[in-house]
């Protein structure tokens, strides 16, 4: 196994990383929607918050050297599915067929008060 630890995504608020490298494939911990300079919140509405956290594991995928056409499946957490349609209209301008496999679910709270976090794995490309 080894660790992957970018400045440009936020640290892990908890004893995790985030992400790690193991069996050709990229394992991310699930990013919510904080910025990494700020250490504060995006912004209140969903929008920005799944930008915010489309960003982060940009950063974080970056730096396993992978990007999102490697990314294999990913899990999304809303606190609400009523956000589901905007957080669905913002994930497909990060990835293209073939899509990754994907879960979504409701859950009843995140860190911070987010309305979302994304995890996801990644196929780490060959040298």
């Amino acid at each position: 196994m080894e660790q992957v630890a970018t400045a440009a995504a936020p640290a892990a608020l908890g004893p995790y990383s985030q992400a790690i490298k193991a069996g050709g494939f990229l394992f991310a911990s699930g990013q919510v929607p904080i910025n990494p300079a700020s250490g504060d919140l995006a912004a209140a509405d969903v929008d920005s918050q799944a930008r915010q956290v489309f960003a982060n594991l940009q950063q974080v995928l970056a730096a396993a050297g992978c990007g999102f056409a490697d990314v294999v499946k990913t899990t999304v957490f809303l606190t609400d599915l009523a956000n589901f349609a905007t957080v669905n209209a913002i994930y497909a301008e990060y990835f293209v067929q073939p899509y990754p496999a994907r879960s979504c679910v409701q859950i009843a709270a995140l860190p911070k008060g987010s309305l979302l976090e994304v995890e996801l794995i990644a196929k780490i490309p060959e040298a």
